[in-house]
């Protein structure tokens, strides 16, 4: 029987989304007096702004860009974007993972616009240089599900026809999105921060809020996804005026997780914490013959949601998640159901290195113990 390593993980959070709080979190920190208040007062219109503005300023987003708190976390405010904008160019939708085909999916069975499929399969990119800028382009960032992520925007020209519809939600805080390049940007609390689920970020460009103040699509809107009124944007959502009632809780956890991440350096020091994690698991992988990195490029690889494939039976790593979970010091880091066989750990900026360094041994054990079974 192979040992137990002696070190434990202080924090075995590993999941890839809801993910880990920020160091030293306790529900005690967070302010009360928000709770049982309407967020159309005062003082939860005043803690939805200073979100939507600490947003803006920890991750550099241009002051003419709408920032929006919108219902159902980030696929509500990326459906939101495809059903409020799309239709009025020909739609290029690329996938490599499980996220990026629902994206797909319902751009081709639910709006029906006949779009340009662009794929490949987990581990790899699609040929990001045959995109059409005419067109309107479908893309997640980070792929959550497979650990490959877009190296950089230089595949999206400056002089772009169409809007680029950026899912960001395993990016965002901990890789850098050039603004620049993007239209709309959308993610989650539960990411990178570690906050709360069901509310997204929706982030608009002045291309983007021209789109939608100048064309209607040919479907229905449900009341949830509408952004304009008479042709005209509704800017109350972009300043705090929510389109259905907020979780005050989650917004004060929110809050508390942007004011953690401007104490400790900004961005900076949030892509630095996700760096060296990524990088002290990676660094295992290379020297451990039966684990490999999922994505196949290491200028694709995520410093977020690392994926590892395990060398052995299709069962080995959901066997090793079952007993590291049991041991208490890694929870939910089985592969995503549509994935390859494989380990997802997070390695988000709310994780600490000494518990991606602590876990380290654990694998080892559990690949051990599994194989033994």
């Amino acid at each position: 029987m192979t040992a137990k390593p002696v070190v434990r993980p202080a924090r075995a959070h590993f999941s890839s989304g809801p993910c880990a709080k920020r160091p030293g979190y306790t529900l005690s920190t967070l302010p009360t007096d928000s709770l049982g208040r309407s967020h159309r007062a005062k003082i939860g219109k005043t803690r939805l702004k200073d979100a939507i503005d600490r947003t803006r300023a920890v991750l550099g987003v241009p002051e003419d860009y709408r920032i929006g708190i919108v219902p159902a976390s980030d696929t509500g405010a990326y459906e939101m974007a495809m059903w409020s904008l799309l239709g009025a160019k020909p739609v290029t939708a690329i996938a490599w993972e499980s996220f990026g085909e629902g994206w797909v999916t319902d751009a081709v069975k639910q709006l029906k616009l006949n779009p340009t499929v662009i794929k490949a399969d987990y581990g790899v990119l699609p040929d990001l240089s045959a995109v059409d800028q005419a067109s309107d382009i479908l893309f997640t960032w980070n792929g959550t599900t497979s650990g490959v992520r877009v190296p950089n925007a230089d595949w999206i020209s400056d002089s772009r026809e169409g809007l680029t519809l950026c899912d960001a939600t395993s990016a965002a805080f901990a890789q850098d999105l050039p603004f620049a390049k993007l239209d709309v940007v959308t993610f989650s609390w539960q990411k990178v921060l570690g906050g709360e689920g069901a509310h997204g970020i929706l982030i608009l460009s002045p291309r983007a809020v021209a789109r939608l103040e100048s064309y209607s699509p040919a479907w229905p809107l449900p009341k949830i996804f509408r952004l304009t009124k008479g042709g005209k944007l509704i800017e109350g959502i972009f300043s705090g005026e929510t389109i259905n009632t907020p979780s005050m809780l989650a917004v004060e956890d929110y809050l508390d997780a942007l004011r953690w991440a401007e104490s400790i350096g900004g961005l900076p020091a949030l892509f630095a914490r996700a760096d060296a994690n990524a990088a002290a698991l990676n660094a295992w992988v290379d020297r451990t013959p039966w684990a490999s990195n999922l994505a196949v490029d290491p200028a694709t690889r995520s410093n977020t949601s690392v994926c590892i494939k395990i060398d052995g039976p299709a069962e080995l790593p959901k066997a090793m998640a079952s007993l590291l979970e049991k041991e208490g010091v890694a929870f939910d880091i089985n592969g995503y159901r549509d994935a390859p066989p494989s380990l997802r750990i997070w390695c988000g900026a709310t994780v600490d290195t000494a518990d991606i360094e602590a876990l380290i041994p654990w694998l080892d054990w559990a690949y051990a113990t599994a194989k033994e079974a």
